[in-house]
This record gives structure tokens, C-alpha cells and sequence, in this order.
């Protein structure tokens, strides 16, 4: 009995290729697929692109907010003061130009710090998506480099801006910063930093003036 469940078993096994082999192929379909036209992404017309582009130069082009920069252009003879730090402090010679004609405008300064010599640099231009003034500055005090935005007072005299700073020597990170510009007039601007974990009043810890040569 068992022998002949053997043999049948291994009969059937045997038999499991040859019925594969006698399968009949199926043939590809040569037809190409065709993509469901409900999913092809429709290109727009020349009259949507054109809308596309009005909308999009609120945003791009520039604007009475760029205007503002001229502001800064020229050559300015700058004084720096530290506050609660008689005699330190600084002077410099900032060139105010052009980054990106009409957009970005630098400020490059040269001269002394604390006597030593020093170098900085501004970049500043106006955000229109999100309306708000953005500034980088770095120095040769560091290898930091400081980002604010911010806006205009009402009366467009000052320009306030907020950002953050590390404090490499006591380890502090991501500060709250505030940089304020008055303008005194068109051959005077007076620029304060304002640290602001300090408290409510009395946060003002640098002072520089610039005065058009």
C-alpha cells in the first residue's frame, strides 16, 4: 500500500513540469496603453499665462519700498559708540551702492574698532511677498552672519528690524535682537542695536552715525 502511494506521488510530481511545459503562451497585446485624457495635465493658454505673469510682478518687480533705499547710497563717514563703554568705540568710512541695481542695495565700511582694524558689510533689500525690509550683516569681528527683516515706522523716519545672535562667549544662542535706523535727515542716519534680553528699557548697547561726506 505504501508503495503504491509512492509511485503515485511520484508520478505526480513528475508530471508537474511536463503540464507546465505544455501551457500555451500568452501573447502581449501590441496595442499601446493610451493615458486616461482626465489625468494629462492640460497646458495653460496664452491668456492664462498672461494673468500668471500680472499676478506674479506684484511680487517681482520693484516698487516705492526699493525706492527707499536710495537712502542709503553715497559715501558716509561713520562714528561708533558703545554704550556704558567710554572711549570704545570706532571709526569708519561706509560706501552705500547698488547690489543688484534698483532691488539690493550693500554698505561696505572700513576703518577701526576698538582700535583695531574692521570691516563690515550690509546687505539690505525689500521683501514684496512678505512686505517686510530683510538685512545680512557680517564683520570681520566674526564669522556670524546676522539676518533681520522688518519695517518701516508709519511716518517712514525709522526703519526697526528684528533677528537673532549667538553669543560665542557665553554660550548664548539665537538672542533677540533689535536694529533701528533713524533718519535725521537725508545726510544723517543713526543706526542703535538693542539687546533685548536686557529688559524693557535701557537696551541700547551700540550706536553708529553716519553723516554724508
Amino acid at each position: 500500500m505504501k508503495s503504491v502511494l509512492l509511485v503515485s506521488l511520484l508520478c505526480g510530481a513528475a508530471a508537474l513540469p511536463f503540464a507546465s511545459s505544455v501551457v500555451p503562451a500568452v501573447t502581449p497585446d501590441p496595442t499601446p496603453a493610451v493615458q486616461d485624457p482626465v489625468k494629462q495635465d492640460p497646458q495653460p493658454s496664452a491668456q492664462d499665462m498672461a494673468a500668471m505673469m500680472a499676478k506674479a510682478a506684484k511680487f517681482t518687480q520693484p516698487g516705492p519700498n526699493h525706492e527707499f533705499l536710495k537712502r542709503f547710497l553715497g559715501k558716509w563717514d561713520c562714528e561708533l559708540k558703545m554704550t556704558g563703554m567710554p572711549g570704545a568705540g570706532g571709526k569708519m568710512v561706509s560706501t552705500g551702492e547698488w547690489l543688484i541695481e534698483g532691488r539690493v542695495v550693500q554698505v561696505r565700511s572700513e576703518g577701526s574698532m576698538m582700535g583695531m582694524p574692521h570691516e563690515g558689510f550690509l546687505m539690505m533689500g525689500y521683501d514684496n511677498f512678505k512686505q517686510s525690509f530683510v538685512t545680512t550683516m557680517t564683520s570681520s569681528m566674526d564669522t556670524a552672519m546676522l539676518r533681520s527683516e522688518g519695517d518701516l515706522t508709519r511716518d517712514q523716519k525709522t526703519l526697526i528690524t528684528y533677528g537673532t545672535l549667538d553669543e560665542y562667549l557665553t554660550g548664548e544662542h539665537d538672542k533677540m535682537v533689535k536694529y533701528v535706523w533713524r533718519f535725521v535727515s537725508d545726510d544723517e542716519i543713526v543706526q542703535e542695536v538693542h539687546d533685548l534680553p536686557i529688559g524693557e528699557t535701557g537696551t541700547k548697547v551700540l550706536e553708529l552715525r553716519f553723516t554724508r561726506q
